[in-house]
This record gives structure tokens, sequence and C-alpha cells, in this order.
């Protein structure tokens, strides 16, 4: 795999690399198109090729591994073990995982079931299988019925320890609902208009005209024809959440869309024909106030680590904890600016994803050359990793909305590859049209450039070789003399040693 850990500026290269990942060491290319195409190492050995133009494949996995596959159908990463990591099948239609001890697959996030894989083989190892069917069966299987449950929606189940519940239980939904969750059990009949409350929590709705909540000492929250009216008080509470003795509580009151009002200490907010008209006043933790006309079209707002100037969408401006945006014409063209560690990043959009740029220059290194990742959708990806590392695909269809998806990267991008660009180093390039039926490659003292399996030329030191049907006619020049060798079925082997036969 590449490496780009050498300066905090190379942190661009991870997160941009649109096209498949290609070994940083490839030293020869076997071209048979459409049949196969194929990079080898020093060594002669193969460490990445493709078949049938762009389907079939078999190439270093970006985290380690490899990744074949028959795109876009079906795709299977390999740990450096050969040990199997994940299956896709037409992503992200399917997708199967597993790290050798559990697996999960899933099929659009809608039938999905895991388990533990050890249980099968190891008896001391607990049970452990899930499977849902969204939105109608979810079940879960431990061994133990503590920790088990089914549930057919709408018609009856319980549900443990999910939706950020400790359970919910339902019959023929939505006439029957209970939810308990840290101590607190909420009955619905029927869900939501009458809801009781008990427990840590007290309360009562009759919605969607009236509803309580109250938990004492920590809060008491109250609507009134929802969501046109509310009056709400928080008491408030340390760093560490415990309720603060004697505090001045927060306040929460509204009645829609004429007046809204938070209050605290140290903060007030307050809109009028909400949410049209409006100011906030803060002076702790930080000081800061800003003015809302007209809102979201002018705001002005200034304070400790927060600046806002809005005058939409014509113009904004804003610079929040160090992070600066400005948009001009929203939504035509956007730019935000921020400080990562010691790398100073900008983006850059016109209409959201039509063009998108990230830039990186290093803040302890000014004048080393930036990293630079770009999209012109359709078009073209392009990312230069600032060290002599670069990469071009055209056309890109899928990159800008997938910029770190590594599936998406293997499975569906190179299938929309007609060109491609690769600059390992800025003396070595590789130039690959249609696939790899026209490639062309410069490095240091060699040279090549095929056309799938009709033509090759590959020139090396004082050595130089030409041939026509993948080495069905060739011819050879090279030390000690400049004659030229006529060859008949010349096929060299993978140490790329050439060889003439004798007439």
């Amino acid at each position: 795999m590449l490496d780009y850990t050498m300066h905090p500026l190379r942190f661009l290269a991870v997160l941009a690399g649109f096209a498949a990942a290609v070994p940083a060491r490839v030293c020869a290319e076997e071209n048979v198109w459409p049949v196969r195409v194929a990079q080898t190492d020093d060594a002669g050995r193969v460490v990445s090729w493709q078949a049938a133009g762009p389907l079939i494949f078999q190439q270093p996995a970006e985290r380690g591994g490899t990744v074949s596959g028959f795109r876009p159908l079906f795709a299977e990463w390999q740990d450096d073990l050969g040990q199997l990591r994940e299956r896709n099948v037409l992503y992200p239609v399917f997708i199967y995982r597993t790290d050798g001890d559990s697996y999960r697959w899933s099929v659009f996030q809608l039938i999905n079931r895991s388990g533990n894989l050890a249980a099968k083989t190891t008896p001391t190892t607990p049970v452990y299988e899930t499977f849902d069917l969204w939105p109608f069966w979810f079940s879960r299987d431990t061994g133990d019925p503590q920790g088990s449950y089914r549930a057919l929606f709408p018609i009856a189940g319980t549900i443990k320890d999910r939706f950020g519940y400790d359970r919910l239980k339902f019959t023929l939904f939505p006439f029957y609902l209970r939810s308990e969750k840290k101590g607190t059990v909420a009955t619905s009949t029927p869900w939501p208009f009458l809801k009781i409350t008990r427990g840590r929590q007290e309360g009562f709705a009759l919605w969607p005209l009236y509803g309580r909540l109250e938990q004492p000492g920590v809060f008491e929250r109250r609507f009134y024809l929802w969501p046109l009216a509310w009056n709400n008080t928080i008491q408030p509470r340390d760093a560490d959440g415990a309720p603060v003795a004697n505090g001045t509580p927060r306040r929460e009151v509204g009645v829609l869309p004429f007046y809204t009002r938070e209050t605290a200490p140290g903060f007030d907010n307050a809109n009028f024909l909400w949410p049209f008209f409006g100011y906030t006043d803060r002076t702790q933790p930080n000081v800061y106030h800003e003015t809302r006309y007209f809102w979201p079209f002018l705001v002005r707002g200034e304070g400790e680590n927060r600046d806002v100037r809005r005058f939409g969408p014509f113009y904004t401006h804003s610079v929040v904890k160090g992070v600066e945006k400005t948009w001009y014409l929203w939504p035509i063209y956007r730019e935000r600016r921020e400080q990562i560690g010691a790398i100073d990043q900008t983006q850059r959009q016109v209409l959201y994803f039509l063009y998108r740029s990230t830039e990186q220059r290093s803040l302890t290194s000014p004048s080393a050359a930036p990293a630079e990742k770009q999209h012109l959708w359709p078009l073209f990806s392009s990312w230069d990793n600032g060290a002599g590392r670069q990469q071009l695909q055209f056309p890109s269809p899928l990159a800008v909305f997938f910029p770190d998806n590594e599936r998406v990267r293997a499975s569906w991008s190179p299938l929309f590859a007609l060109y491609r660009f690769d600059q390992r180093a800025p003396d070595d390039k590789r130039h690959e049209l249609l696939w790899g039926l026209f490639s062309h490659r410069v490095r240091p003292g060699e040279r090549e450039f095929h056309v799938g399996p009709l033509f090759s030329m590959k020139e090396r030191a004082d050595e130089k070789r030409f041939a026509i049907g993948n080495g069905l006619i060739a011819w050879q020049r090279g030390a000690p003399g400049t004659r030229w060798r006529f060859f008949w079925f010349d096929f060299p082997g993978r140490s790329h040693t050439l060889h003439a036969t004798s007439r």
C-alpha cells in the first residue's frame, strides 16, 4: 500500500483516493487486453490485474490484503492471510462482513442478520444472533430469555436495548405502546394521543391538546396545542450532569408564531414573529450578541470565537470556533477554511457538488507544496498529495458523492474510467485509456507503450523491444551490438530478461 504518513500534509491522500488502490512499486505490464491487463513487481509477481475491460479484477485493498471480484456484481475483500473480511453483491444491495469471530450481513439495510461465529464451534461461547426485517420483524437470541426478544410489528412483541430505550413493548400498534428508559415507564393508548408516564419521570399527555412531563429537581415541560405553545423549566446541572442546588433554572416559553424566548444565567434568546425577527445575548461561558432580521436572510452576530455576517442569499461570512465559512450567491459558491492540527485546510464548492476541491497546506512548512483533491462533476476527479503522487480519472460521476467510500471505488468507479493518469513520482507516470487497451508509462531509464496485444514497445537503458501480437513477431535491439534480430513466438519470462532465438 502507498505510504502517506511521512508528513502531516499527506492526510489528504488518505481521504482523497478516488480510484482503485495500486501498489507503489510496479515494474512492468502484461497486456493481453481484453483478456487480461496485469501489473507486475520487480520479481515478476502479479500484484494487480483486470480482465474483460474493467469487469473482472484483483488488486491490493486500501487497508491491507486484496480485493477481487466481478464489477459491479460482486466484490470480496481478504486480509493479508487470505481470510475473508467482506463480501458485497451489487453494492450496496448486499453486504457481508466478518472479523472471524462474528458476522453481519444486510440487504439494503432493510434485512439484517448478525451473529457470533465462535458459538457454532466453541460450546462455551455465548450464543448471539439477531435478525431484522424492517419494519416488520425484530429478533435477538442470546440463549437467555432476559436478553432475547421477538417482535412482529405492528401486531405484538418486545424489543430490548434498541432505539435508545431499555425496552419497547407494543400490541396492535398504535393502539398500545409501552416504553422503558432509565427507570421511566411511558404507556400510550393509543400512541401518540394518550400517554401516561410513571417512575423516575411523571407525566400525562392528551396530544395535541395538552401534555406535561416532570422529573423532580431536573425539569418540568408542558405543551399546549402542540406545537404552538410550550412552557419548560430546566434546572441547571454541573459538568458531571448533577443538579446544581439553588441554581437559576433555564426557562423556555413560546406561542407560535408570535413569540418565543429562552433564558438562563448569562443567556437570553428571543424571537418575534418566529422565525423572522430575534436576538441572542450571551455573557457566559463566552460573550456573544446576535440580531436577526427576516431570518435567515439578514443576521449580524459578534463575540468571542464567533462572528457572523449574513446578507442572504448574496453574501455570508462566519467564523465560529476557528472555522471560517463564506457563501457568495448561495448556493452557487461556498468556501470553508479551518486548521486541523498543523494543517490549514480550505474547501471550495460550486453548486454543492458541481465543483468541489479540498486543499491542505502545512503550517509548520509553509514552503511545502499543498495537497489537493478536486472534482468537476461528472467530468473528472483528481488528487495530488503534494509529494509527487497524483491521480486523475475521466469521467468520474461518483467520487464527489462518495469521497471516502472504498467499496464504491472498488466496485463502481473503475467502470467509468475511460482515462486514468497515475503518477507515483514526478519521473514515474502512467497513462491508461479504455481500461488498458492503450497504456503508456515512463520512469527513469524505462519506457513502455501498449495497444492491447496488438503492439507493444519497451525500452530500458540500451535495450529496446517492439512486438506485434504479444510477441508473435518481435524485434529486439540490445547490448553488446545494435543489430536487429527477428523473433517467432518469443514470450519473455517473468524475469523480463529478453532472449533472442538463434536462426
